[in-house]
């Protein structure tokens, strides 16, 4: 199956710009914290405080954001209310409140039974149109997308954001002891830096891997300390992270409590085997589970799950 960029009606890329715009912000570091009106004017500039705006940022509400005094504004806009309130109800909580300068989401798209691939490694494309076209806004969204090894290995992704409009995030692969070759197409040349993590003594080798950079990380039992990959990645002044997957990279940070968010796509599929979405330590108790206040959304045949992990 092919992917193709979506076509979106002028007010949703009035809508998605906005978005843009916020995340841009909250990546400098100065998030919107307030109720405020929001707009962007002629040359595509946020505007914050309008007294005519597109919506209001609300970051303390669940929604984060909503239409002027409660009301959709031109008759025009709400023939596309719908998707358009979907896009805010869905992204504003990602770029605007106190917090959003330093988020982490985590994302996986899997069957009904819980399965991220098949036995095989076999995972394109699970989920459908619409769930590709959320991921790639998600890379635009952040300033770093994370994948492990196995991803890289199964599906060779590009990581950048060829389905919609916005910048392709700093890509970055966890391969610990640099067993993926410098071939793959994340290493060779693509519009956004590459970094490749690994452990120290695999990064002797040679500080680069095809067009990416090397960064080196004490891997005391053969594996990278999330808290390591997050230290490096804020020195670099990279601090809204997007953990694309795959189940044991997004099980890794959910397990080291570096999650603010996790997104799963589930599809209306079942596989009776094949590789779990999470695996995360033993529990004997039933009080030791991870419980998520959750929202969910339809994406195309798809249901994806927004779940808060933590505030």
């Amino acid at each position: 199956m092919s992917a193709a960029v979506v076509d979106v009606a002028p007010q949703e890329a009035i809508a998605w710009a906005l978005l843009l715009a916020l995340a841009r912000r909250a990546g400098d570091g100065s998030p919107v914290t307030g109720d405020m009106g929001l707009r962007l004017t002629d040359d595509g500039a946020l505007e914050t405080g309008s007294r005519a705006p597109f919506i209001v940022a609300r970051p303390g509400t669940p929604r984060g954001w909503s239409w002027p005094d409660g009301a959709a504004p031109s008759s025009s806009v709400a023939g596309a209310r719908a998707e358009l309130e979907q896009l805010f109800d869905l992204y504003m909580p990602l770029c605007v409140g106190g917090g959003s300068e330093r988020l982490s989401v985590g994302h996986l798209a899997q069957t009904l039974d819980g399965r991220i691939a098949t036995a095989s490694g076999k995972s394109q494309f699970i989920s459908g149109q619409e769930s590709l076209l959320h991921t790639h806004r998600l890379r635009a969204l952040f300033d770093v997308v994370v994948v492990g090894r196995r991803t890289i290995h199964e599906d060779d992704p590009l990581l950048t954001t060829r389905l919609c409009k916005g910048p392709s995030p700093v890509r970055v692969v966890i391969d610990p002891e640099r067993r993926l070759g410098p071939d793959c197409r994340v290493f060779s040349g693509a519009p956004s830096v590459a970094l490749l993590f690994c452990s120290a003594a695999a990064a002797r080798r040679n500080p680069q891997h095809g067009s990416a950079e090397v960064v080196a990380v004490e891997a005391p039992d053969g594996k990278l300390p999330v808290p390591a990959i997050l230290a490096e990645l804020g020195r670099r002044g990279l601090r809204r992270i997007f953990v694309e997957g795959g189940g044991l990279t997004v099980s890794s940070f959910l397990a080291a409590g570096a999650l603010g968010r996790l997104h799963l796509t589930v599809s209306p599929v079942v596989f009776g085997s094949g590789r779990p979405s999470l695996t995360l330590p033993e529990i004997r108790e039933l009080g030791e589970a991870h419980t998520l206040q959750w929202r969910h959304f339809s994406l195309g045949p798809d249901v994806l799950f927004d779940c808060t992990v933590r505030t």
